[in-house]
């Protein structure tokens, strides 16, 4: 029968009906779930499409608002009370500190790049700049750094509201023997505004640390701004320099003759190192005694002391100052003015290039109450100049004919070497590629 029936061809067709009509069914109905699907679709994509505009209008209007904050507070910071005055200002905070193998101001190089073998590192502030900053950095050879001049002496009176009055605009310059140049024109520390500018060499980087050498920076010092160095626009080869700023030949007057060891240095200095070699950013004290020769191969002499060398308050003071605790402040000069008796401070001018006043006898003949001062303190004809490195005070003599003779070394119960404070230094040492 089931043959039967299939082959009736009245069964088949209604069959096949059947089929159609099923088919156009479930097509009708598939087409009404897609098209109601669709809508559905539609709807969610305008909605969302609404959400994405609101959100974008939103951040519109606070991007306006920021702006409009940032436009306000310029204005804010341009507006001055006292338009004679001049005191708009700009806050800053620090990115970070330098970290440098030079401890005190005297002997710190007075350009970047003379002391190849200078090293020190930057440590990010990490409350203000994350350790990404640095990404990229390190494909850069060189970097400039902007700092402040944190150890200048005039800074309370320069700081102050209004400004100080009385700020020199000539200062003495070194290689001009006392010669004196409008501030602009040298690159002495006490400006109108105490930022400075140098060059450096990238060296490594770990975590929020930059290594660096050849930079002419003391320890401590406060860094605005790191830029890469870039050789296209950075370096002028056509640009050009009064011949009283060319350093190197016969008419450097700051060079030194010759640089010289004793055998008592080299023994002190190797007994210091048994104590700090493993904190010091030098893999030897012979390559730390190569440091000392290129920071003493120009004289680092301040021009006053040039000009009176034979003046053992350098010796004397230095050595109460070496000595002090961490948490006493001494400055030898500021010692002396306050033994001098009728000594008027307005008779201080600035020494290009140095970190001290000095005192401008030539022009006040009442600083001849400093020299009584000087009298005072003075202990014999030798004069023993001091310059700390890393913590290591290293004492040394100057001979008539230029040379430098290099005589003791011992730890400062003041100052400890600065890398000690951040990473340990035997990871970074393989890192330089400069020698002496």
């Amino acid at each position: 029968m089931h043959i039967t029936a299939m082959g009736n061809p009245a069964s088949q067709w209604t069959v096949l009906l059947s089929l159609a009509a099923a088919a156009a069914a479930t097509i009708a109905v598939s087409a009404f779930s897609l098209q109601e699907w669709r809508k559905r679709l539609l709807a969610r994509i305008a909605e969302l499409e609404n959400q994405l505009a609101s959100a974008h209008k939103q951040r519109q209007a606070e991007r306006m608002g920021r702006i409009r904050g940032q436009r306000e507070l310029r204005q804010a910071l341009l507006s001055s009370k006292d338009e004679k005055a001049g005191s708009a200002s700009y806050p800053m905070t620090p990115i970070g500190l330098i970290r440098s193998c030079f401890s005190t101001r005297n002997g710190t190089p007075r350009q970047p790049m003379l002391v190849t073998l200078a090293r020190g590192s930057l440590v990010l502030s990490s409350k203000n700049v994350a350790a990404e900053a640095f990404d990229g950095l390190s494909q850069y050879s060189h970097c400039w750094l902007i700092y402040v001049f944190h150890e200048n002496t005039d800074l309370p009176g320069l700081w102050k509201q209004p400004p100080h009055k009385d700020f020199k605009a000539k200062v003495r310059v070194p290689r001009l023997d006392g010669g004196k140049m409008g501030v602009f024109a040298t690159r002495t520390p006490h400006r109108p505004c105490p930022i400075g500018l140098t060059v450096a060499k990238v060296e490594g980087i770990q975590g929020a640390t930059l290594l660096l050498s050849g930079a002419d920076l003391v320890d401590g010092t406060p860094v605005l701004d790191i830029k890469p160095y870039l050789p296209y626009c950075d370096s002028v080869p056509a640009a050009v320099a009064p011949s009283w700023v060319k350093a190197g030949g016969d008419d450097d007057v700051i060079a030194m003759a010759s640089v010289d060891f004793t055998e008592a240095f080299s023994e002190e200095l190797a007994k210091c190192w048994e104590t700090m070699g493993k904190l010091s950013l030098y893999s030897s004290w012979m390559e730390f005694q190569g440091l000392l020769k290129q920071v003493l191969s120009r004289d680092i002499r301040s021009l006053s002391q040039r000009q009176k060398p034979h003046n053992a308050i350098l010796s004397a003071l230095n050595e109460q100052y070496l000595n002090a605790p961490k948490d006493v402040s001494f400055d030898p000069l500021q010692k002396a003015l306050d033994n001098a008796e009728n000594f008027d401070q307005a008779d201080l001018v600035v020494d290009a290039d140095q970190s001290t006043p000095v005192v401008d006898k030539t022009e006040d003949a009442e600083a001849s109450t400093l020299d009584a001062e000087y009298e005072k303190i003075e202990r014999d004809d030798k004069v023993v100049y001091h310059l700390v490195l890393e913590g290591v005070d290293v004492s040394y003599t100057l001979l008539e004919d230029g040379k430098v003779v290099v005589e003791g070394a011992s730890l400062t119960k003041a100052l400890k070497p600065p890398a000690s404070r951040d990473f340990d230094p035997r990871n970074w040492r393989h890192l330089f590629t400069n020698t002496a």
